[in-house]
């Protein structure tokens, strides 16, 4: 395998390439099948209902068994509740810096990240590209993005993201997954970022494409429930699991209308819950059209889940209604959670780099208070547009102060972004 192809390729014809045994509702099984999902990686999702089949399909003593879920590959490698991490290493797909320095270091592989990779790459600079999970981000795992220019039957998340990925490993992008920045150094003419595991990444210049994590319901339970019942995200990879089963959805935007059209052929029921009277000012026309004309989903307008039931599983939800404030309790073990982000900009922090109250990026002209630059600024020019108030520090996508939160926005920003990457090298 090359060194910057980390895709391990399918084989159409032969068996899948990794095989995981577990019970459905457990959040380490649902982390993996996510992550192999968004990564481009045939897999089979062998579930265990029993004790018997524990023992007789898995090799372990019983369902509850913390060795579950195993996951076995094709070379006969066997491992046992393995981390992203370790399947990662694995799959040949970890890897430490090859350079002491790079023109440019991006993070964040989502849209705007991968975009700027592909620009910088095809431009010749030396460039790395840290993400923290799957190449992707948000978008990755999408099931069908239909209204981005050139792809008028659709494309999924992922296959966009693998597309994207490839064209940047062609450039010579370096790729580092299952990284994350935690904080970061400035040093004379370059900046250096830190990863979890104490990896440093020195670099001339920097884009940050970070994105957002979606923003939680905030009950009692919810870290309890993540993963077993209760998910962030369109959850494209547990459509087909949801046979038959009756499916909540919590959000209207174009994601939530996404994941509803991705599990209505499977699940007996899709419900989308909404606090907005309709979907009208959140959902693109044509998703509102398809979600009307679909027989087995249905809208809760005015709605919103105020708590949610049960111990090692989730097993029931319940629903409030807005305006009059009744309440009532459901059952089910499908619950996607789809209501907007929060910006991953913790590592911000240590460099003093200027956020909005929400935490979003300032960057370019929203950093000039009354056309004055902002404070700290130690150049005679004014930021440019993505730049942010750390010098050679930009920033793209929805990390950013009032982006405009659509997938081509994305791309269009993390491309202008290594064009002003170029001119703050120019000068420098």
């Amino acid at each position: 395998m090359a060194f910057n192809d980390f895709r391990a390729p399918p084989s159409p014809a032969g068996p899948a390439l990794v095989r995981i045994y577990g019970r459905l509702g457990n959040a380490a099984a649902w982390a993996i099948r996510d992550f192999l999902h968004r990564s481009d990686v045939p897999f089979e999702w062998i579930p265990l209902p029993s004790d018997d089949s524990a023992r007789s399909k898995a090799q372990v003593d019983h369902l509850h068994d913390a060795r579950l879920p195993v996951c076995l590959f094709p070379d006969g490698t066997r491992m046992e509740c393995p981390t992203i991490r370790q399947i990662t290493e694995k799959l040949g797909w970890f890897r430490n810096p090859s350079r002491s320095e790079y023109d440019l270091a991006i993070y964040g592989a989502g849209p705007a990240g991968l975009s700027a990779a592909v620009y910088a790459g095809a431009d010749g600079l030396s460039t790395v590209l840290v993400e923290r999970l799957a190449v992707g981000g948000q978008a990755g795992s999408s099931s069908k993005i239909e209204n981005y220019l050139g792809f008028p039957q659709g494309i999924s998340g992922m296959d966009l993201a693998e597309r994207a990925r490839e064209q940047a490993c062609k450039f010579g992008v370096e790729i580092l997954l299952a990284r994350e920045g935690v904080r970061a150094e400035l040093e004379p003419g370059r900046g250096v970022g830190v990863l979890e595991d104490g990896t440093r990444i020195v670099a001339r210049a920097a884009i940050c494409a970070t994105g957002v994590a979606y923003r939680r319901l905030g009950l009692p339970n919810e870290d309890q429930l993540m993963g077993s019942g209760l998910y962030y995200g369109a959850g494209a990879s547990e459509a087909p699991l949801a046979r038959g089963q009756h499916v909540f959805i919590v959000g209207g935007g174009n994601s939530a209308g996404q994941a509803a059209m991705h599990f209505a052929p499977h699940a007996s029921r899709v419900s989308v819950v909404i606090r907005d009277a309709s979907l009208k000012g959140t959902l693109s026309r044509y998703l509102i059209d398809r979600i009307t004309a679909s027989a087995n989903i249905e809208v809760l307008p005015r709605t919103e889940v105020s708590a949610l039931h049960g111990d090692a599983a989730l097993r029931e939800i319940t629903l409030r209604d807005i305006a009059t404030g009744a309440e009532r309790r459901v059952a089910t073990q499908w619950l996607f959670v789809c209501i907007g982000g929060e910006p991953q900009t913790h590592w911000a922090e240590s460099i003093g780099m200027e956020r909005d109250e929400a935490g979003y990026i300032l960057t370019g002209p929203d950093l000039l208070q009354g056309r004055r630059r902002p404070p700290r600024w130690p150049l005679d020019r004014e930021p440019y547009f993505l730049e942010t108030s750390t010098p050679g520090v930009f920033a793209a996508g929805d990390v950013r102060h009032n982006a405009v939160r659509r997938v081509a926005s994305a791309v269009g920003e993390g491309a202008m972004a290594v064009a002003f990457v170029h001119r703050h090298l120019d000068a420098s």
